[in-house]
């Protein structure tokens, strides 16, 4: 392959305006295509992770918290627009519990924060072009929550999809937005130099950024992790959870055994024939939150060493120009994880914490997970289980991947599972209000309608 399709990219990139050292990541990342660069991390080249230490265990106390909490950001990913769920718009305007968004959870956590420790900590959105006027909008619903001098959010980088034959910029004359999509999760470093936030933060006197996605309600500001992080040095922290078998197919960190550093795997680093290891929640027991916590003093000093550049590890992501039809031209899209950033950072630390700190949703499943009463929302918005055990496991058929067709099947709200250890639903069926789920349950064959007040146990 020539350098005619980059040619072409970053041509297009500086068209609209993209900055230059988004540009300089990109052509990275297209020369490691053009030599055939996958981004896999072969089994055999990690070991597994298995020493970590717990939240409780490094837990200060309260005066040096909120200290910590007075020098620390937190920065919500918020540029995804749940077209896998066929959200329309920013899936953080989602409804998810009681009638509120992610973001509006987003915004009363922040500010419950706030008046819990008497501290101004900032909240930053990382929004993408399709997202920023709509999100800004909710959380203009919530007074007080801008701190003087601070925006609300800033703008992720963006990059042309590539034709998976050529690697040329792809064209899309029915829909020119498409030609475009944002380069990952990894672009919010790249994403905060370039905006002069990173300095303009850390003139301000703020040292730590706390990072997650917006549709993790579980992943609040804890004040222990950047108290930790000053106490003992740590430039950079990543949570981890333990696996279970809701996560087998997420990303896990592992110890690369070429040098001894903590390095991130995702599900599509994964080489040809391994998911039998990368699922194995006993080899692999920790599970990546995403939830992230960087010393932004030590992130500038890394950024300056490499001109802008962490050389993250890239991430092949072949699809579709139009993601809703299958039959329009492949593309590649090369995308980075801002967790691989763990590999970076010289004495990088993985911390267990419990899971109520990971409270994603990434599909319909997780949507009745959060909606059910296994959950509740406090008074400072936090969401809380109502059970002591594992939470069920939830595998709703095809008729219900879409969000319109769930609203639509769960008319008077989605069934209580308190008493549930599984529900996997086959049938294309629409429950009633007040069904209650015991057991491990299976509606399967012609069943259309689940009739209010029903009480579904086994097979239905």
């Amino acid at each position: 392959m020539t350098t005619d399709g980059l040619r072409a990219a970053t041509e297009k990139m500086r068209h609209a305006g993209v900055p230059d050292l988004a540009v300089a990541v990109f052509s990275r990342f297209h020369a490691e295509l053009r030599s055939d660069a996958t981004g896999t991390i072969p089994e055999h080249t990690i070991e597994p992770l298995t020493d970590v230490p717990h939240l409780d265990d490094v837990r200060p106390d309260d005066a040096a918290v909120a200290a910590a909490l007075g020098r620390t950001v937190v920065i919500k990913l918020n540029g995804g627009l749940g077209t896998s769920m066929g959200v329309r718009g920013a899936k953080s305007a989602l409804v998810v519990r009681d009638g509120l968004t992610f973001l509006d959870i987003i915004a009363r956590q922040v500010l419950a924060l706030r008046r819990r420790h008497g501290v101004a900590t900032p909240l930053l959105l990382m929004n993408s072009f399709r997202t920023r006027d709509e999100s800004l909008e909710i959380l203009g619903r919530h007074p007080g929550l801008a701190v003087d001098g601070m925006p609300l959010d800033f703008l992720q980088t963006m990059e042309p999809k590539l034709r998976a034959d050529d690697l040329a910029p792809v064209e899309w004359p029915d829909d020119p937005e498409l030609e475009w999509c944002p380069p990952g999760h990894g672009d919010v470093y790249v994403a905060l130099q370039t905006s002069g936030l990173l300095d303009a933060l850390r003139e301000r006197g703020y040292r730590h950024a706390f990072l997650s996605n917006a549709d993790n309600l579980g992943a609040t500001c804890e004040g222990a992790v950047p108290a930790w992080m000053e106490r003992e040095g740590i430039p950079y922290v990543t949570e981890v959870c333990a696996r279970t078998r809701n996560d087998r197919k997420g990303g896990h960190l592992a110890v690369r055994r070429s040098d001894g550093r903590l390095v991130l795997r995702d599900s599509a680093m994964v080489a040809e024939g391994e998911d039998v290891f990368f699922q194995d929640t006993d080899r692999h027991p920790w599970f990546h939150a995403n939830n992230l916590w960087v010393d932004l003093d030590v992130l500038a000093e890394r950024l300056a060493e490499r001109d802008g550049i962490l050389g993250l590890p890239i991430i092949v992501n072949r699809k579709t120009v139009d993601p809703t039809r299958p039959d329009s031209t492949p593309v590649i899209q090369v995308e980075s994880a801002m967790g691989a950033a763990v590999e970076v950072f010289d004495g990088s630390r993985a911390l267990a914490v419990d899971r109520t700190r990971f409270r994603p949703v990434k599909t319909t499943n997780e949507l009745l997970l959060i909606r059910s009463d296994i959950y509740r929302l406090t008074d400072d918005a936090l969401v809380e289980s109502t059970i002591e055990h594992e939470e069920p496991f939830v595998d709703l058929g095809a008729p219900y991947r879409l969000v319109d067709a769930f609203e639509a099947r769960f008319p008077r709200g989605v069934p209580s599972i308190r008493g549930c250890s599984s529900l996997r639903v086959e049938a294309d069926a629409t429950f009633g209000a007040g069904v209650v789920c015991t057991g491990d349950v299976r509606v399967t064959g012609g069943v259309r309608t689940i009739p209010d007040g029903a009480h579904l146990a086994g097979e239905v």
